[in-house]
């Protein structure tokens, strides 16, 4: 028979400066996505000194033909758009930005607010979006933590942030079937692998979880084989977020950009260079220039 066990993903460490680092989960060599997650990363948590939060900001940047997810455990981070949105990113909040067709935005810390709560750490995923919509208008939806469903029993508390899985299902708007969520499990507990999609992954993002007789620890990404069973067991404490769906087909990625196709991704650079995106209108004086070579990964 086929072996079941999962698929390890290890994390490639980026240094983003002024000691804020990520570990980067997807795309990977070994995956390149799970159902319509293109990218995974992690960051912090980490604390800046005042002197170096400035120094530190996302400073505007482009996206098309994907979803962002951003979801911080801990900390704060001021999002801006060319929407027009000016909001806070708060832990255990749902902020989705549709870029369709195309949106600039920024990320910007404040001292001491965005290291709140032991350091800024933020779980930032991209979603691909259907073919069919990868050119939508695009979107900003905010969803405070009090609005998704949770589920607080047998040593396991979780949030779905997305989709219906584990009999809950979020209020977030989705373009395709996806699931993600955010669990909590003591020292002992065990949580079945979610069911009803084809593709899955859990990360553990704290501590260490258990797996068919493995232990996995902090940085790792176990995907499993479609149809696999079983349950994540907590040997101690352990913050796992589960992700997964119905994947979308290939796609390809170049810096801030994912499309289906290459000509696409062509043009998005083009217009970047060529200033042709427009910026927040609070926050336009600055902005992230065009990699000189492709990205990789």
């Amino acid at each position: 028979m086929p072996s079941t066990a999962p698929t390890l993903i290890t994390p490639r460490a980026a240094d983003l400066g002024h000691g804020l680092t990520v570990r980067r989960l997807l795309p990977a060599a070994a995956r390149r996505s799970v159902g319509p997650f293109v990218f995974f990363d992690h960051a912090g948590p980490v604390t800046l000194a005042a002197e170096d939060t400035r120094a530190a900001d996302v400073r505007p940047h482009p996206h098309i033909g994907l979803a962002t997810v951003s979801y911080l455990l801990s900390g704060e981070i001021v999002h801006r758009d060319s929407l027009g949105t000016h909001t806070r990113i708060q832990p255990g909040a749902v902020n989705w930005m549709t870029a369709g067709r195309g949106i600039t935005h920024s990320e910007r810390f404040e001292h001491p607010a965005s290291f709140a709560g032991g350091g800024l750490e933020l779980l930032q995923s991209w979603v691909a979006l259907p073919e069919e919509l990868e050119e939508c208008e695009p979107a900003f939806a905010h969803t405070p933590a009090d609005a998704l469903p949770v589920r607080d029993d047998g040593g396991v508390w979780l949030r779905v942030i997305a989709g219906t899985v584990y009999g809950l299902g979020s209020p977030v708007q989705t373009l395709s079937p996806l699931f993600y969520v955010h669990a909590e499990l003591q020292a002992g507990a065990t949580l079945a692998l979610p069911d009803g999609y084809s593709e899955r992954a859990a990360y553990v993002a704290r501590g260490e979880i258990a797996y068919e007789g493995t232990r996995y620890t902090a940085g790792q990404m176990l995907v499993f084989a479609q149809g696999a069973t079983g349950a994540l067991t907590a040997p101690a404490s352990a913050t796992v977020m589960l992700l997964g769906g119905e994947p979308l087909g290939p796609r390809h990625l170049f810096w801030n950009f994912v499309s289906s196709r290459k000509e696409r991704i062509e043009q998005a650079k083009a217009d970047w260079a060529a200033g042709r995106f427009a910026l927040p209108p609070d926050d336009h004086d600055e902005w992230i220039p065009l990699p000189p070579t492709p990205a990789h990964g």
